[in-house]
């Protein structure tokens, strides 16, 4: 063992860190892929708990619950969108600012910096106001231009709703990061594609989105796994519903958990699906990264 140490004088600086990783992530999820196995009910002695085997999840995969593919298919849907439209407006936003020089760019910076300051469940509120059909400014300002209303909360809507709340808080956060990537670029490249003669589109395919490759799938490794257990923004605006309209995977676990008599067991095996998906996806993205990088 004190050969090891010597051998790895770094590990005494970490453990701390990696005792309290422990005790707040690696136990809980072992707890819960346990849970995941049994009938476990809220409020119950685990003694009275039983061992299901692979029920949990055979019910899942098998329609027996209803509304679990319905969230499954919501979820990844919602991730592409939201990540594919945060990616391209924020970088848009991003290049715009590096381009451009203006008095007043110290303060569009800060006013991008306000929806990664606010608490999701307030700005969630905020929208929620924002859209109400009847007295919402959202409406108020297209019945004044367009005379048109839309029941923004409605089964239709619900979902874009919450598409376009996750677009306002999130957008801003890929365009700061962008912005730091590409104030952070050589200026030599640019300056040898312009002698060369390199158009716009020429320097940004093969100058500038190489250049930011690995803060761009960064960034979008972040995004994709925020919002495939997106929560708090869609429990404040419409708690899954109307419906199962905005029923994400992580709001079907709340109402399994919470609403259905406390359905631990099954709740923890929708948990253990999420935890897959979002653990799939990461792998895939760094693996695409490193190869790039290879």
């Amino acid at each position: 063992m004190g050969g090891y140490f010597k051998r790895n004088p770094h590990i005494k600086y970490i453990a701390p860190a990696m005792g309290v990783m422990a005790l707040l992530s690696i136990i809980p999820t072992l707890f819960l892929v346990i849970i995941s196995f049994t009938n476990y009910q809220l409020g119950w002695e685990f003694s009275r708990a039983r061992f299901t085997g692979l029920d949990n999840f055979i019910r899942l995969f098998t329609g027996a619950d209803a509304d679990f593919w319905h969230s499954v298919w919501i979820s990844l849907a919602f991730m592409l969108l939201a990540t594919g439209i945060e990616m391209v407006l924020g970088f848009c936003i991003a290049s715009l600012l590096n381009n451009t020089e203006f008095r007043l760019k110290p303060l569009v910076v800060g006013i991008l910096i306000i929806p990664l300051a606010m608490t999701p469940s307030i700005a969630a509120q905020m929208w929620k106001l924002m859209l109400n059909a009847e007295y919402g400014v959202v409406n108020h300002i297209l019945w004044s231009l367009f005379h048109i209303k839309v029941v923004w909360l409605s089964p239709r809507f619900a979902f874009w709703s919450v598409l376009l709340v996750d677009l306002w808080m999130f957008t801003p956060f890929v365009a700061l990061i962008m912005y730091a990537g590409l104030r952070s670029m050589p200026a030599e490249p640019y300056e040898s594609a312009a002698i060369d003669g390199a158009g716009r589109l020429q320097t940004l395919r093969y100058i500038t989105l190489p250049m930011l490759r690995k803060l761009l799938f960064l960034t979008l490794l972040l995004r994709s796994i925020d919002c495939l257990k997106l929560f708090d923004t869609a429990f404040v605006l419409t708690q899954g519903g109307p419906g199962n309209a905005t029923e994400f995977l992580s709001l079907h676990v709340y109402r399994l958990a919470n609403a259905q008599n406390g359905l631990i067991g099954r709740a923890a095996g929708v948990a253990l699906v999420l935890l897959a998906v979002v653990s799939v996806i990461s792998a895939a993205l760094i693996k695409q990264q490193r190869r790039g990088t290879d």
